[in-house]
């Protein structure tokens, strides 16, 4: 949406009171000493630079983040609308006193404070009906790890907007320190799931049909099938490392001489590189419930629209190729693939499973698909070698290789990994630490 931005917030003064007080010390020499209340005491704000996510966003511009970046000149903006929600991870339980909310000219006229101890049961601690946006300080009551403002009712025709969503109380984690200097500068998490099962089956092509795909290898989820959905995924078990990772993960079984062969190394990173460093400080979590498609499995021949590769795990003397390439005894095939990084805004899924994603154009995502998110590599390493005449995939050559993916993180935990890793460009491992 296209708006004027309103002139820089003004900063409230102090109060008549405080003046008043002011003055009388001067002229008493000093004399007065002030007590605070213990509420005013404990007042700190815990909720800036914490991991953030919202129910929606408007474009790449307006993140959940930038509600709690102590930035008056950044905004989170929702989609147009109702209802919507902006939630802060405070890290650890803690009690809250205050909440001030400084709203952008698209602001809420009917919205609820809550708190949560596990980020999905809510309490709700404050109540606002009529409102007239602008800066708003509301006392509340509560504890929770996660504080959330819930709008129900939009004041215009646009979303909702926060300039600076703060949250005071005490507790919560301590302020994350500083990264040690000896980081990686590499935007990285990633998580290691092995191979878990085979079927002819496809929740994302072919849902509800068991059998009418051609033969997967599956990862992850321990339990995806034909009819696997979100809830299914995220009540089931799951073999990666990190187990909060309950997302599925698939590709077209590969067989040498007609044998099915597993790969024994299969890791998933979720990378912020091929984009600019301003594209990858505002990069999004990826939404619960996407899925995407990489690859094209119906390929008839190697061009330039193949975005899988194939190479020889330490033999580097072997050029990778977007077919099967052959390796020398005492290494493994590998194969790598590059999902799309550039989301819709609106959409976890689309007709032909890849139209609601798109690959960067020049470092950037393009206007059609504005927000980024991390990009999943998929690096598969399996134990053959030699003539890749004797090697076919379920779905064909080399260069249809493919790759389906059901997200299933948890939401909190991908937020704190895009926060923690992505965004400042810090290579953390499964744990989501560097």
């Amino acid at each position: 949406m296209e708006r004027d931005i309103p002139p820089p917030r003004i900063r409230r003064g102090r109060s008549r009171t405080a003046v008043l007080i002011g003055a009388l010390v001067a002229l008493l020499g000093g004399s007065i000493v002030t007590a605070a209340s213990p509420a005013s005491a404990a007042d700190a704000l815990i909720s800036q630079g914490r991991t953030a996510t919202a129910s929606s966003t408007e474009n790449a511009g307006t993140p959940a983040s930038a509600a709690v970046d102590g930035n008056g000149g950044t905004r989170w903006s929702s989609a147009a609308s109702d209802p919507q929600w902006l939630q802060v991870d405070l890290g650890a339980s803690a009690t809250v006193s205050q909440v001030v909310l400084n709203w952008e000219n698209a602001y809420a006229t009917d919205y609820t404070i809550q708190t949560s101890a596990n980020g999905s049961a809510w309490t709700t601690i404050k109540t606002v009906t009529g409102s007239t946006g602008g800066n708003q300080t509301l006392a509340v009551a509560g504890t929770g790890r996660y504080v959330r403002v819930q709008t129900t009712k939009r004041a215009t025709q646009w979303g909702v907007s926060l300039w600076e969503f703060q949250v005071f109380g005490t507790g919560g984690a301590p302020p994350p320190s500083p990264p040690p200097g000896n980081v990686v500068r590499v935007a990285e998490f990633l998580a290691d799931c092995p191979f878990s099962h085979r079927l002819p089956d496809d929740p994302i092509i072919f849902p509800g049909l068991p059998g009418a795909s051609h033969m997967h290898s599956f990862f992850g989820s321990t339990t995806t099938n034909a009819s696997s959905t979100l809830g299914s995924l995220q009540n089931a078990n799951s073999n990666c490392n990190p187990a909060v990772d309950k997302s599925a993960y698939w590709v077209p079984t590969l067989y040498k001489d007609n044998v099915p062969v597993e790969p024994v190394i299969t890791t998933f990173y979720y990378l912020g590189e091929g984009v600019n460093n301003d594209v990858i400080a505002r990069t999004q979590p990826l939404p619960l419930g996407l899925r995407i498609v990489a690859g094209n499995a119906k390929a008839t021949a190697p061009d330039a629209t193949t975005i899988s590769r194939w190479s020889c795990l330490h033999a580097g003397e072997v050029p990778p190729g977007k077919d099967f390439v052959n390796c020398p005894a005492g290494t493994m095939l590998e194969s790598y693939l590059d999902f799309p990084q550039c989301w819709n805004g609106r959409d976890l899924d689309s007709a032909d499973h890849k139209s609601h994603m798109a690959y960067p154009v020049n470092g950037t995502c393009p206007a059609t698909h504005p927000v980024p998110v991390p990009k999943l590599r998929q690096v598969l390493r399996y134990p053959v070698t030699g003539d890749p005449s004797h090697f076919r995939l379920a779905s064909g050559a080399g260069f249809t290789m493919h790759g389906d993916f059901f997200n299933a993180w948890p939401e909190a935990e991908m937020a704190r990994r895009v926060n923690d890793c992505i965004r400042p460009i810090i290579k953390c491992g499964a744990d989501g630490h560097p």
